[in-house]
């Protein structure tokens, strides 16, 4: 044997394939926002059973819940932000980036900008997530945007990516506080007020809100709520008397009070809305109430509960049948006469003038609900507030319809947006668009007891960052002709 001859180079044996690690958790929040995304569906609505099938599937501790739900709120929350950071770090329009590859790098933008998650593990952590659900090639350029955005924290990234206030001021709330551009303009225009009632409202909208439950009157007492709850749990309400506000992560489903409906969940703006059009001053019999646009049904079970303790009767109408069934659901047990109706409020089976109290809480952009509902600022349109224009004109006229002279309604939306508030009361009053029955203008503030902050009324605007309630509008009017 020649020991001089060369020897055959030996190839290095191949890299097994490694099988990416699933993290149960990351998985969850994707699946959430795919559905949020491809089905145009609320995570309020689709994390919870996620949530309950997690918890008898992997084991899923409170814990995992509670990262769950920071990883999709926060990620649907600060998606402009997130969006203008991604797109500094891809060499394409982000229109061209795959929708889940997107919702994967949006995550990973929020576990390294958002939260307290080391920057290596969240690298890590996405990546495999990446490989999980988009597939190693894709993983590889997920892997290299993140790394680019390692670079800056959240500020040094603001710094970069949003124009400077004195140029454009709109645009840079808009990326700062990740709103559209129109939803910065109309709450600017409905606040009416300087730079920083607009960010500390924006800051509020970006705000995990409280859960407030409310002690239906004659079925349950706040007293009864918080000594369940304890003092570590529970809160008075700082506004509404039947309002108990829950610490962060109380489960409202875990009280018994919940379970039969003798209590329910609810913002306390919407108990307030309630309240003063139960309050109302009012000349003349009280004894039948109506809600024209109950689903799903919270503020008619209070309005029954409170018709109840003055004998009066509720007739709860809703014109989509499924959100009619909750409205039953939500009234079951009440104590006094009540009667849950599908029927279009623009069309009401009901005779004009047969009611005291009416409740029109009309649909609208939700433009007040940006805290419980992130998504709806990136699904809405300027145009949308078009299409709601004539209904909730026609619904509010048929309101007045509907209550005898002397009677009071209360025109609500969960929206500041001056086109679906004082706009549409002005016009029904004026008779622009159709004719109504004559109106005037009842003060709603002292009904508001104690509610600071209320503006130069008659009307009433509740506001996230004054009030700690959802953007809830009231415009209480009486019937005079």
């Amino acid at each position: 044997m020649n020991d001089h001859a060369p020897r055959r180079q030996q190839s290095r044996p191949a890299k097994p394939h490694r099988r990416p690690k699933k993290d149960p958790v990351r998985i969850l929040a994707f699946e959430a926002l795919r559905a949020v995304d491809e089905r145009d569906a609320y995570a309020n609505l689709v994390l919870p059973p996620l949530l309950r099938r997690a918890r008898e599937k992997d084991g899923f501790e409170a814990r995992d819940a509670a990262l769950a739900t920071e990883l999709v709120y926060g990620t649907l929350r600060r998606q402009g932000t997130y969006d203008a950071i991604i797109a500094s770090c891809v060499d394409r329009p982000l229109r061209e980036v795959d929708p889940p590859v997107l919702d994967v790098l949006s995550l990973g933008a929020h576990q390294l900008l958002g939260t307290r998650i080391p920057p290596h593990a969240a690298v890590s952590a996405t990546v495999e997530l990446a490989r999980c659900v988009l597939g190693d090639g894709r993983a590889k350029f997920v892997n290299a945007v993140l790394r680019k955005i390692t670079a800056h924290d959240l500020d040094g990234w603001l710094e970069r990516v949003a124009p400077p206030y004195e140029d454009d001021p709109e645009e840079h709330l808009a990326v700062v506080h990740s709103h559209p551009r129109w939803v910065v303009s109309a709450l600017w225009d409905a606040l009416g007020g300087s730079r920083a009632g607009i960010e500390d409202l924006l800051e509020a909208d970006n705000e995990r809100p409280e859960v407030t439950l409310v002690a239906r009157p004659g079925r349950s007492t706040t007293d009864e709520l918080l000594a369940v709850l304890g003092e570590d749990s529970g809160l008075p309400g700082r506004w509404s008397p039947y309002a108990v506000r829950l610490a962060e992560g109380g489960e409202p489903g875990a009280l018994e009070a919940v379970r039969e409906g003798r209590a329910g969940v609810q913002d306390e703006g919407s108990q307030l809305v309630a309240l003063a059009l139960a309050d109302a001053p009012l000349d003349g019999p009280d004894r039948r109430w109506l809600d024209g646009c109950a689903g799903p049904g919270g503020k008619a079970a209070l309005l029954g509960a409170l018709a109840a303790e003055r004998g009066a009767a509720l007739l709860a109408s809703e014109k989509q049948p499924h959100r009619a069934r909750l409205v039953e659901r939500a009234l079951a047990g009440n104590p006094g006469p009540y009667q849950v109706i599908a029927a279009d409020g623009t069309r009401p089976p009901w005779r004009e003038g047969v009611f005291d109290r009416v409740l029109m809480d009309v649909p609208c952009s939700g433009l007040g609900a940006l805290r419980r509902r992130p998504e709806a600022r990136w699904r809405r349109r300027p145009e949308d507030l078009e299409g709601f224009a004539p209904l909730q004109r026609s619904l509010l006229r048929q309101a007045l319809q509907a209550v005898r002279v002397g009677g009071v309604v209360g025109y609500a939306t969960c929206s500041p947006h001056l086109a679906e508030t004082r706009a549409v009361v002005d016009d029904v009053l004026k008779g622009r668009g159709g004719p109504a029955p004559a109106a005037e203008w009842i003060d709603a503030r002292p009904l508001m007891r104690g509610v600071p902050g209320l503006g130069d009324g008659p009307d009433v605007q509740l506001w996230p960052h004054l009030h700690g309630t959802d953007a809830m509008y009231l415009a209480l009017l009486r019937r005079t002709g």
